[in-house]
């Protein structure tokens, strides 16, 4: 079965810290720390690109796997649409950095639910025999499209940046990618849009329209409910439920709904904002480095992105 063979996740050097925060937009602190739970947030620097750090941390993987580059027959690059280049393909530019020269180089954008896209993408094209490897990278510029001086932007203070690269295969994989299952709700197509201000592009949210946090609720429930009868495996028995880190309330929101104990999650909000669709692997490094995963776990990764659509994938652990 196809499935996850390594990943790694790059932090930025730059740092968005919210006393600076409160001075550009006027917000106060403790409405601010509501969103962000943490002082500081990664992001990119003015020197840093995110495709360079998307294509070290695939130098790493495919190094330490010992994956020839030759045999990746697609790279993929996952986010929002907003690369380092205006009308460029950072796919293209990553694959031309790590030697890979006969891979289908294309771009996933789908938001913060991209990572996981592309992730699926690359599962299904495997399964299909049509390629060995699939390297997918996440390569967004998040902090970058928010305005921090616009009060109204407030729930997006949270947003960071931190590329990362995962390395898909048949054989050798940490964790299978056994089910995946997405939907989108066109309704919410416009409840946010950029706009260029200054020779910037920044996102914009159109009025207060009230029922996200019910259709987010929603649609993951049911995602959930769609995996779990393809598995034929009671909610129980899941290891954990991983969860993109937008919205604490709202990810305190679903467990309780779904009735899964926080302990069954990772909550990373004290020391990281929102790293867009690096968010499920912070949280994956983590549960591996804690030792906290057993051989035969089944891990469901609850991803969503502007849109608005909404994705839950099942990931079991190998070794």
């Amino acid at each position: 079965m196809p499935g996850i063979i390594d990943f790694s996740v790059r932090f930025p050097s730059g740092v968005l810290k919210v006393p600076d925060l409160q001075a550009a937009s006027g917000v106060p602190l403790p409405e601010i720390l509501e969103i962000t739970h943490t002082e500081t947030i990664p992001v990119l620097d003015d020197h840093e690109q995110a495709w360079e750090l998307a294509a070290d941390a695939g130098r790493e993987v495919l190094e330490r796997s010992g994956v020839d580059p030759r045999s990746v027959g697609y790279v993929l690059y996952a986010g929002s649409g907003e690369w380092d280049v205006p009308f460029w393909s950072p796919a293209a530019r990553v694959a031309e950095e790590l030697d890979i020269r006969r891979a289908h180089c294309f771009e996933v954008a789908n938001f913060c639910n991209a990572t996981m896209t592309a992730v699926q993408l690359a599962a299904d094209k495997i399964a299909l025999g049509r390629a060995e490897h699939v390297l997918v990278l996440s390569g967004d510029r998040l902090a970058g499209l928010v305005d921090h001086a616009d009060p109204d932007s407030k729930p997006l203070f949270n947003f960071g940046d931190a590329p990362a690269a995962v390395l898909l295969g048949a054989h050798d994989v940490r964790f299978e990618v056994v089910h995946s299952a997405m939907r989108t709700d066109p309704a919410w197509a416009d409840y946010y849009r950029g706009e260029i201000v200054d020779d910037r592009i920044l996102m914009r949210r159109r009025g207060h329209r009230k029922g996200l946090g019910d259709a987010y609720v929603r649609n993951f429930v049911e995602l959930v409910s769609e995996i779990l009868g393809e598995l034929e495996l009671p909610l129980g028995e899941i290891a954990f439920l991983l969860m993109n880190q937008g919205d604490r309330g709202m990810h305190e929101r679903l467990l309780d709904t779904l009735g899964v104990p926080a302990a069954k999650s990772v909550f990373n909000y004290d020391r990281l904002g929102h790293m867009g669709g690096s968010d499920p692997f912070i949280a994956l490094r983590g549960l591996l480095d804690e030792h906290r995963l057993t051989e035969g776990d089944t891990v469901l990764v609850a991803s969503s992105g502007m849109g608005f659509s909404w994705g839950v994938t099942a990931l079991r652990y190998g070794s």
